[in-house]
């Protein structure tokens, strides 16, 4: 794939008609934090049907697997169509889409019985619920599984959930929350006296090596506490805050399968997801930068000329639209790989997103720099994209977490 069919581009031109018509106008409310953005990504999967196509896709794909085949296929252009046009505007309202439906919803499909995705799978992929993904902790980050202090124990029929999650997109709206925490089966405390010896030769293992279990949690739920949004540096259009879980009791209805390689695998898998679709968010807001350098450089003048005509100015634009082309390759890559049946590796996923967050911010970066004291202000929007663009380098693993699956796989080979 070396460019956009015409069909293609009619979808594009349709999706961008829809965003100018809803969401620019709003993107004052979406930014202050002022209008959640879930009423407008419905509005998208309404008028697009994608929420009958979500809905027939499930369909299809059940009785697929009854059959023993899994039906492949769709437009892969068209999920990632709406990702780039939407991150030329508001790159949150991605974050707040992709999260619930390839997140929330991606772990329930690959994890679920019939029966958990019915119920909690298919109304996150029509958006008629909103997801929230939860792995992150205040005090684990980047050590996600090593440093996670959430626990579930078992007791009688159910588990009993405690801890805490923070950075969670979605988190303050939730419906439903994909929950991921260490299985706590320590021995119960001794009734009776123990010697000093007795109590120091316990077995206890590593609470690091402990099994994580991933549990879907519903929204109101005794023990369970969303926080307001947390104030941020950018995606000011997608909410982000924290979890409070205190025994919060949770029937084996709601534990997925562990699967192979259990919990920590099934995560693994949604950053593969995640990072490479981070390639499509960092391709809009590459677009957008560049063509508003454009229309700036055409436009403004000093000293009696049009600032395009300035050679650091054009060595400006031309690094963006390598960056523009670079970017779009990976994207028509990806999109070959969806069509081909097959899934980049993490360490390929990895670089993909190490690659694409660092050409969006700096085409941001140099696209305020272009527009010197305009571009600070947030009039002129080039300043919303920066802020922006700047989480694309720590969401979904950092930069330097991105390196280390490269390497390591480079070296294993």
């Amino acid at each position: 794939m070396i460019e956009w069919s015409d069909e293609d581009l009619m979808i594009r031109d349709a999706v961008r008609g829809w965003i100018d018509a809803e969401v620019r106008p709003n993107l004052d409310a979406l930014e202050s934090g002022e209008l959640p953005p879930y009423d407008l990504l419905r509005g998208l999967y309404k008028t697009f049907g994608m929420d009958e196509l979500a809905r027939s896709s499930f369909r299809a794909r059940k009785e697929g697997d009854a059959d023993g085949q899994r039906p492949r296929g769709g437009n892969a252009a068209m999920t990632m169509i709406p990702v780039i046009e939407l991150c030329r505007v508001a790159p949150g309202l991605v974050s707040a889409m992709g999260v619930g439906l390839g997140l929330a919803a991606g772990t329930i499909m690959k994890r679920g019985t019939p029966e958990q995705k019915e119920r909690w799978a298919l109304p996150l992929l029509t958006m008629e619920k909103i997801g929230a993904w939860a792995i992150t902790e205040p005090n684990s980050g980047s050590d996600a599984f090593g440093g996670m202090q959430s626990t579930a124990k078992k007791v009688g029929d159910e588990y009993v959930i405690n801890g805490s999650k923070t950075f969670i997109t979605n988190g303050p709206y939730a419906d439903t929350i994909v929950f991921y925490c260490k299985l706590d089966d320590r021995p119960p405390a001794p009734t009776h006296h123990h010697s000093n010896d007795e109590l120091r030769s316990a077995p206890d293992g590593d609470p690091r090596d402990r099994e994580i279990l991933t549990f879907v949690l519903d929204k109101g739920m005794p023990g369970l506490e969303q926080s307001r949004p947390l104030r941020k540096m950018g995606l000011h259009s997608s909410p982000t805050g924290e979890l409070f879980l205190d025994d919060v009791r949770a029937g084996a209805d709601r534990l997925l399968a562990a699967g192979e390689g259990g919990g920590k695998e099934s995560a693994k898998q949604n950053f593969v997801t995640e990072r490479a679709g981070v390639a499509a968010m960092a391709l809009g807001v590459i677009e957008e930068c560049l063509q508003l350098s454009v229309e700036y450089a055409r436009t403004r003048e000093l000293w009696g000329q049009k600032i395009g005509d300035f050679q650091l100015i054009q060595l400006k634009l031309a690094k963006m639209e390598v960056a523009r082309l670079n970017v779009q390759n990976l994207v028509f890559r990806h999109i070959e790989m969806q069509r081909a049946g097959r899934a980049p590796t993490l360490a390929e996923a990895s670089a993909m997103k190490l690659y694409s967050a660092q050409a969006a911010n700096e085409v941001a970066q140099e696209a305020v720099q272009l527009f010197g004291g305009n571009g600070y202000m947030s009039e002129y929007r080039v300043e919303q994209l920066a802020r922006d663009a700047k989480s694309f380098q720590i969401y979904a693993g950092t930069d330097e977490i991105q390196v280390t699956h490269i390497a390591r796989d480079l070296l294993s080979r």
